[in-house]
């Protein structure tokens, strides 16, 4: 993993790991694994109003297809693990036998480290488990390891567009930077960090750290965790269309991660102080080869 890489995602950097405990779960079983219909339409692309890399501006078409409700989870995951036998990235080895392992945020330290031992299952690294978190999103997982799980399901990772026209429809990004992840009376509408960052958050959401997927209100698309929680994946290059590798903001000023996937939505590790993109408009560029503690994903398909 590229120091730049750890360098930039500090931004939106981590809180300590959770205890272990039983089971937690948010949605009831008739409302986990499920999907919904995003009908045809246009999509106001970006946000205007925050980060420079933000401004991808213009309307785009998007076709009508089917998105899942939440994050996939660990649960989920390790269904597709236990029936085709995939290594992810984090858990390969290279020639001289050194596990990649993927990128934890070291609490003591306040900054991004590779922890060789973690993994999937080992979000935090060695002594962490996702034991009792079989409906928490998994995370560490690379844009590879997330792409091989859609389409062992017959499915695919969202475009940026869509990924956009699910979580907020034909509307422009609010202007507001607390409209989507807090309700009017401040009330918490998002798994964010609360507090001053890295400090300490508060968890005044109910969370110092990641929830379980559905504990906060679906969006009038009836979608979970658009916001916060974890980023997730798109298949879109962070060299978008309106400005190609040649041209626009990733070439000027962002050259490093022309060849990086567009990650939407922000995470737990978002404060007001640092990072806020709490946000459906916020993008930022991840290493398709890298798996985060606080980057996971959804699929999409073709609408019936």
């Amino acid at each position: 993993m590229s120091a730049a890489i750890l360098l930039l995602l500090a931004g939106c950097t981590a809180a300590p790991a959770p205890r272990a405990h039983a089971t937690m779960q948010c949605l009831d079983a008739a409302r986990l694994d499920d999907q919904r219909i995003i009908s045809a339409g246009r999509v106001n692309r970006g946000d205007v109003a925050f980060r420079p890399e933000e401004r991808v501006g213009g309307r785009g078409n998007v076709a009508a297809f089917s998105i899942d409700t939440h994050e996939v989870t660990n649960r989920q995951f390790a269904v597709f693990i236990a029936a085709t036998r995939y290594v992810t990235a984090a858990e390969r080895t290279d020639a001289d036998g050194q596990r990649h392992g993927a990128a934890v945020f070291d609490t003591h330290r306040h900054m991004w480290i590779v922890d060789r031992s973690a993994d999937w299952r080992h979000p935090q690294g060695q002594g962490s488990s996702i034991e009792g978190r079989d409906f928490f999103p998994v995370v560490q997982v690379s844009y590879e390891d997330a792409v091989t799980y859609a389409h062992w399901h017959g499915r695919r990772l969202p475009t940026e567009n869509e990924w956009e026209r699910a979580a907020r429809g034909d509307a422009p990004a609010p202007a507001a930077l607390h409209a989507e992840a807090f309700a009017q009376d401040g009330a918490p509408r998002a798994n964010t960090w609360q507090g001053v960052f890295p400090v300490v958050d508060q968890g005044a959401d109910g969370f110092a750290g990641l929830a379980p997927v559905g504990c906060f209100p679906a969006n009038t698309n009836g979608l979970y965790d658009m916001v916060g929680n974890v980023w997730e994946w798109t298949s879109d290059w962070f060299a978008y269309d309106a400005a190609p590798v040649t041209e626009g903001y990733a070439r000027e000023h962002d050259p490093q991660h022309i060849a990086e996937h567009v990650i939407k939505g922000g995470s737990y590790l978002c404060s007001d102080n640092f990072c806020s993109r709490f946000r459906s408009g916020s993008r930022q560029p991840s290493d398709p080869s890298e798996g985060m503690s606080h980057v996971g994903f959804r699929t999409v398909g073709d609408a019936p």
